[in-house]
């Protein structure tokens, strides 16, 4: 059975949750994509995520439960293409500030015409149990995701012109450095009331522009404010995370059955 791309589901309207891996380990990332989530993200900015993690990770995520993605660090761009290369169905990219950054990314990512994407799917090819190359080439600019980082003023007001870039396919916001950027360096907080007007808008905007609104939401609670806005695909927490609170309900449990 072949199942629905990433693109095809998200373009269908669908809501896909998304892991999000920091532990540069690819037998973490293959328990992590096992867990129920409908993708995984591997983190190279801020987490432990190198060249070398990615490639064996993404090779071990099932494509058939899984769908495998990878956020570049700031500006590498050229990381952008091996991730594709690599087998990864999205790319996000952070601090698109501007139309030159998004067109920089959106070169990196899709073929020509569109882009300057050089040909070598070695991995994703097979990873893919893909074998016809003049069908890939045709298929993945519109099958693979480029998501520009909205996350500071600077980019939110050129949220417009980033969105009417050729190649890009939609907007991710990062709520926590959008928050100290919209509070000009005051506060960290990815809940800040008084930005969430600015939030919907670019979810708005993207879907105006026929693209996709993404979002990294820390508390699964608020995953249904964010989805009345616009927003389909959602990165919930990390690793990390999923470790602390899974030791944590088991060591309470413990104590509690002595007690």
């Amino acid at each position: 059975m072949i199942l629905p791309t990433l693109a095809q589901r998200l373009r269908a309207g669908n809501t896909v949750l998304s892991s999000w891996s920091c532990i540069p380990e690819a037998l973490t990332v293959e328990a992590i994509s096992r867990l129920g989530f409908e993708a995984i993200t591997l983190d190279m900015q801020h987490g432990g995520h190198s060249d070398d993690s990615v490639i064996r990770s993404l090779g071990a995520v099932n494509r058939r439960i899984c769908h495998p993605v990878v956020r570049i660090p700031v500006g590498r761009f050229d990381m952008a293409s091996r991730a594709l290369d690599f087998g990864a169905e999205a790319v996000i990219a952070p601090m698109i500030n501007n139309v030159e950054d998004a067109r920089a990314f959106a070169r990196a990512t899709k073929y020509p015409p569109l882009g300057q994407r050089s040909w070598g799917p070695v991995f994703a090819m097979p990873r893919a149990d893909a074998s016809d190359g003049q069908e890939w080439l045709e298929q993945q600019n519109h099958e693979t995701i480029s998501y520009a980082m909205i996350e500071t003023r600077e980019a939110y007001e050129a949220v417009d012109e980033i969105l009417a870039v050729e190649g890009i396919d939609g907007v991710f916001v990062g709520p926590a450095d959008f928050s100290i950027a919209w509070s000009s360096g005051r506060k960290l907080d990815p809940s800040l009331d008084d930005m969430m007007e600015a939030i919907e808008l670019i979810a708005t905007k993207a879907i105006n522009a026929g693209k996709l609104a993404a979002l990294y939401c820390p508390d699964p609670r608020e995953v249904g404010k964010y989805h009345r806005m616009g927003y389909r695909f959602f990165a919930l927490g990390s690793d990390f995370g999923y470790l602390a609170r899974g030791a944590e309900s088991f060591i309470a449990t413990a104590h509690g059955s002595i007690r």
